[in-house]
């Protein structure tokens, strides 16, 4: 077998190719990048602003090697005075690299961060101050702080994501009842809190009294008859579509990131990739004001997921108040996997299931450190939200419930098939949505954003006003379908005949249900076909969108038809053998809110494919210990299910629709392909673009530059022996380049670049040389050309990687890029190569 050459070292220094490819400009071989344009030097200083996801603003880290192995050819060793000049001349090599110059070893947007690189710098970083600290009290007490900083951190994102999310919440639940009507005793109110302090409620009609008013009883002083129920629908519709232009407005103009869920593209860039802006200041303040405005419009979709990119940007936007994660891009995606755990830590009130959620479904590189400190952040925000108590009832989400009744052996048998429906359901959704937002971006469609938002508004308002279950927002329902019912609950779902002796106390039995729990079963139909559909549409709309909410309705729905349905066969048939060993007459045998919640759970895992952390969310969203069995039942089921139907979740699906260099860990390379199959250029392509080491001017590099769009390129001993040395980046390259045509005198196109340790023989009174060897990384990732691809591709994924040469015999043949890695693997499994551009 092939073996790897060259892993002798931490260090790399390449980007990715960059993306989108410009097909027509591209050469084989280094890797291409538009982010410079041909014939342009001066836009390559880095700019420096909050608002940029990954740039890294002022200095760049010198990590030179100055005791590596000496370069290989050509080696001037001894002759000290004969350096560059020529004979007579002085000294005049520009060894400008003494100190670091800002915005060399930086990224440029839409390029995959050097993770190996990174990690060898911040090891670096880590030793010096360890040594200085011996030296001082002061350097001891700065490296105290070093390491107090992570958690210092953490402690800000926590309370930042609460107190955020507190916020969401309150302003969701005000404007969404604002649609319906006013509180005339306080604006600020929302129709429960206006009734709280009524001296004019009874316990049955806790939610009327004098103080709200509909906007019928505002606007015609009565709220009987069928005008007063056109004002009110009238005026229903219009504040959802009011609700809506905004949402999509602000984030047309102002924030075009702060769509979506967020998920699929944090997943991309905790892989290492770079979207400037996707998680600044202003994508935080418009996803929080519009997601507040897109649930208040009644749209199907929730908070949940687009609450993960607001702790992501929380996280990102305070990384920048500490060097140590300011400037190290794979220290600061640490972070960001914190901040995801928080984000569902609030969104859920789930701590624990946050820190699995984020191990499980969105980090790329998880170390240990990084899980304590997600669960510090996780637990932080959500006693921070447990502290501002947003739904008045000290609960974290609106839909928490506690049950008490034990699961009997025989029900396993309905909770599988509930899983089964939520595989079902979720490899329909998934094929189904990706389908609409294919079409949306390769059609008209896709132009007309604001009108797509307002239509699909209008149809949901219009249909889900008659029905109270899809009038009411999505949480809400969630929280009446889960709910146990008892004797006080005035819902129709708890519409039961009473006929027994409540003075006996205890837990209710099984009762025959009665006439609002039939009515309850018939509009419960209706909307899950309304959820069902309508959510197809939604998700994916420029405006926030999460789908955690509308996923877990439809189960809870599902559930809960198929729990009141096993209620009644009990009830009526106890007598069967499957009822008769554990359901007596009388007896409390099934629990309907159970089915909704496992249903929920099923749904929910159809469509992410989540397992661990969504029986733990769903766990620490009931505190029932007991009823851990069913759910791990219905999430392995429809997990299962969902995957013989289609291998991705969603946010897998969308990163692929989207064209992200995504590399998927968890899918297995089974080809038997060689690196030399993937590699490039290949046969009848064009010679690899190279740099030698000591016989190329100022002007040839500029030239090569101008003419290619790669990201880097080898650097060999010469054309002729293609012998490997190392690899330099094009970005550090032109800002090197310039740097020293700025700042040191005589520097000319026809000035000597060399990458060795000495200076090559120049002829007397010739331009001053120009080394560049502190920017070259001495130690590329090689492979040979028989490296089978499924080895290659396991480096690609555990290294991070974003290239490595490929090498016969030592000679230079090619290059591997992440984007031939993944386009290679689309390539094998039927699919068109060509998607993996960045969209």
């Amino acid at each position: 077998m092939a073996m790897w050459q060259g892993m002798n070292s931490g260090r790399q220094a390449w980007p990715l190719d960059h993306l989108p490819t410009d097909s027509s400009r591209q050469l084989p071989g280094a890797m291409d990048n538009r982010g410079f344009h041909q014939g342009s030097f001066s836009s390559f200083q880095s700019s420096s602003s909050d608002e940029d996801l990954m740039d890294i603003p002022g200095t760049a880290m010198d990590f030179s090697m100055r005791d590596d192995v000496p370069p290989l050819d050509r080696e001037i060793e001894g002759n000290k005075s004969y350096n560059g000049g020529g004979i007579g001349s002085s000294n005049r090599v520009m060894d400008f690299l003494e100190e670091p110059i800002p915005g060399v070893g930086t990224y440029d947007d839409f390029n995959t961060i050097d993770w190996v690189r990174e990690k060898s710098r911040d090891r670096d970083r880590h030793r010096e101050i360890t040594n200085k600290s011996k030296e001082s009290t002061w350097a001891l007490i700065h490296s105290v702080s070093d390491a107090f900083s992570g958690w210092l951190l953490m402690l800000l994102i926590g309370l930042l994501s609460g107190s955020l999310a507190g916020l969401i919440d309150i302003s969701a639940h005000w404007m969404t009842d604002l649609k319906e009507g006013i509180c005339t005793g306080g604006f600020w109110f929302n129709h429960e809190h206006c009734c709280w302090n009524s001296e004019h409620v009874t316990f049955e009609h806790r939610d009327k009294c004098p103080e709200w008013n509909s906007w019928s009883q505002l606007i015609i002083n009565t709220d009987q008859g069928a005008f007063a129920y056109i004002v009110n629908y009238f005026m229903y519709v219009l504040w959802a579509l009011l609700f809506a232009f905004l949402a999509v407005s602000l984030v047309k103009a102002f924030a075009p990131y702060a769509c979506g869920s967020g998920i699929p593209e944090i997943k991309t860039i905790l892989s290492g990739f770079i979207i400037r802006g996707y998680l600044g200041k202003w994508t935080l303040v418009i996803k929080t004001i519009t997601l507040v405005l897109a649930v208040s419009s009644g749209l199907s979709l929730g908070k949940e997921g687009p609450l993960v990119h607001v702790a992501c940007c929380c996280g990102n936007i305070l990384c920048h108040c500490f060097n140590k994660y300011r400037k190290n891009e794979a220290k600061r995606r640490e972070v960001l996997s914190a901040a995801a755990a928080a984000g569902v830590s609030v969104a859920f009130g789930a701590p624990i299931g946050g820190v699995l959620f984020s191990l499980e479904e969105v980090s790329y590189y998880f170390p240990l450190k990084t899980l304590w400190r997600s669960f510090f952040a996780a637990l932080v925000a959500a006693f921070t939200l447990r502290s501002i108590n947003p739904f008045g009832n000290s609960r974290l989400v609106l839909f928490y419930v506690e049950f008490h009744t034990p699961w009997h052996l025989f029900e396993l048998v309905p909770f599988i098939v509930l899983g089964i429906f939520g595989g079902l359901w979720g490899a329909l959704f998934i094929r189904t949505n990706i389908a609409w937002c294919r079409k949306r971006k390769t059609t008209q469609l896709g132009k007309y954003p604001v009108v797509e938002v307002l239509i699909v508004t209008a149809i949901t308002a219009i249909l889900a006003f008659p029905n109270e279950y899809t009038r009411m927002s999505t949480s809400e329902l969630i929280s009446e379908l889960f709910n146990d019912c008892g004797l006080l609950d005035s819902s129709k779902l708890c519409d039961y005949e009473n006929h027994f002796n409540t003075s006996k106390g205890g837990e209710l039995p099984d009762r025959p249900a009665g006439v609002g729990v039939y009515s309850a079963m018939w509009q419960l139909a209706l909307t899950l076909i309304l959820k069902i559909v309508i959510t197809i549409f939604t998700f994916g709309m420029k405006i926030p969108s999460g789908l955690f909410i509308p996923s877990m309705a439809v189960g809870a729905i599902a559930g809960r038809l198929l729990g009141v349905g096993m209620e009644q066969l009990a009830y009526y048939h106890h007598d069967w053998g499957i009822f008769n060993s554990w359901c007596s007459q009388g007896a409390d045998c099934i629990t309907p809110g159970l089915y909704a919640m496992v249903g929920a759970a099923a749904c929910l895992g159809g469509v992410t494919r989540m397992t661990v952390s969504l029986v733990v969310i769903m766990f620490e969203l009931t505190g029932g210990l007991e009823y851990i069995v069913p759910l791990m039942a219905a999430a392995m089921t429809s997990k299962w299910v969902a995957d013989a139907l289609g291998r991705e979740g969603i946010y897998d699906a969308h990163i692929r629709l989207n064209g992200y260099p995504f590399l998927e860990a968890k899918e297995e390379f089974a080809h038997k392909t060689l690196a030399m199959d993937v590699m490039k250029p290949r046969r009848n392509d064009p010679l690899l673009t190279v740099l030698t080491q000591d016989s190329m001017t100022v002007e040839d590099v500029e030239t090569i530059i101008s003419e290619t769009t790669y990201s880097g390129f080898p650097v060999v001993v010469s054309r002729e022996s293609q012998r490997l040395v190392g690899f330099v980046l094009r970005r550090d390259l032109i800002i090197s380049i310039e740097n020293a045509r700025k700042k040191q005198d005589g520097v000319v196109s026809t000035s000597i670049i060399y990458f060795t340790e000495h200076s090559p023989p120049m002829p007397p009174y010739t331009p001053p040389t120009l080394k560049l060897r502190n920017i070259l990384d001495l130690s590329p990732f090689t492979v040979t050309d028989l490296t089978p691809m499924e080895i290659v591709v396991d480096i690609f994924r555990k290294l991070g990687l974003r290239q490595c040469l490929v090498t016969h015999n030592g000679r230079l043949l090619g290059i591997i890029t992440k984007k031939d890695v993944l386009k290679h693997i689309a390539q094998m499994a039927n699919q068109d190569p060509d998607s993996i551009l960045f969209n």
